[in-house]
């Protein structure tokens, strides 16, 4: 008999009082801390103002919270989602918690936060961060940002770990993981594809900072964007092969949500890569620094 991993894991940290610290929310908030530490290093390489980076931080931290959150509701609950006007028959529904009450859809503690939603919102906010900020271009700020940002998935994946949540299919592999803790569980060994993407979040960082400091990707544009989007959204529609389905929608479909979504990244990032051999960023050479001319004074001839 195979032994397999037991995953028991509280995925509370602690508690004082009322509040509780649950190791999702916490890695969340490791992974944005990293990719704000690692995007300063590489603005203070380019000798870039600090002030951007405090400024990307607020920018960064809204797009992808509430773009995760909406992107859950719309994607994976949009079943649930009334129809406001239907065909022939003006009818409508109010039973939905989302119509009668929109504003719970930010209730991130609630649960439910995609990573293609909060993919859409970076983007979003970043565009109008480029645009108010740095006036340098979309692209511009992706291929520094997601840099950063391929450490955040990592910590994400490592959340989902932690909750018990978003595995794979049934394997008789000896690292399958038993999750005790989720209560749809079946007792059998699963995919651990939590680790899986974690994994590939970390190799696609790892080649993303090496282009940056070892060839200087960042002065091709799109460049390191789009090796990112290829890596990440990629791996992502193989591996939801062996992920179970997260809403019961999904049941027969031949692509899942998350294959139909990652599609559009996969299909830009190749776009990107192609678009940068004809977007490079000439080096800027010092300005000379303006000299005083000496004035020679002509030499007195001999008497």
């Amino acid at each position: 008999m195979l032994n397999y991993i037991t995953w028991d894991v509280n995925p509370e940290m602690f508690s004082i009082g009322p509040l509780t610290v649950r190791w999702y929310g916490a890695l969340w908030a490791t992974g944005i801390l990293l990719a704000l530490w690692i995007v300063t290093k590489l603005y203070k390489n380019e000798k870039l103002p600090d002030e951007w980076m405090d400024k990307q931080f607020v920018y960064m931290v809204i797009g992808v919270i509430v773009g995760a959150r909406l992107g859950h509701c719309l994607f994976y609950e949009w079943h649930e989602l009334p129809k406001p006007v239907e065909f022939l028959g003006i009818t409508f529904k109010y039973g939905n918690p989302f119509l009668a009450k929109p504003w719970e859809m930010l209730y991130i503690w609630q649960g439910g936060l995609a990573s293609h939603g909060g993919a859409l919102g970076l983007m979003v906010a970043m565009h109008f961060y480029n645009k108010n900020v740095t006036h340098k271009g979309f692209i511009w700020g992706f291929d520094r940002l997601v840099i950063g940002a391929a450490i955040t998935g990592a910590c994400i994946r490592l959340g989902n770990l932690m909750n018990s949540e978003i595995y794979g299919s049934v394997t008789d592999m000896s690292w399958g993981f038993i999750f005790v803790r989720d209560p749809r569980g079946d007792g059998l060994p699963h995919h651990p594809t939590q680790i899986y993407e974690m994994l590939y979040c970390l190799v696609t960082f790892v080649v993303t900072w090496w282009m940056y400091w070892k060839k200087q990707a960042y002065r091709r544009i799109g460049l390191i964007f789009g090796v990112f989007l290829i890596l990440i959204f990629g791996t992502r529609f193989l591996l939801e092969f062996i992920k179970l389905d997260q809403e019961a929608f999904e049941s027969g479909m031949i692509l899942n949500m998350g294959q139909w979504l990652s599609i559009p990244f996969i299909i830009w990032g190749i776009y990107l890569l192609i678009n940068s051999k004809n977007r490079i960023v000439p080096i800027e050479k010092p300005k000379p620094t303006a000299q005083k001319s000496k004035k020679h004074k002509p030499k007195k001839g001999k008497k």
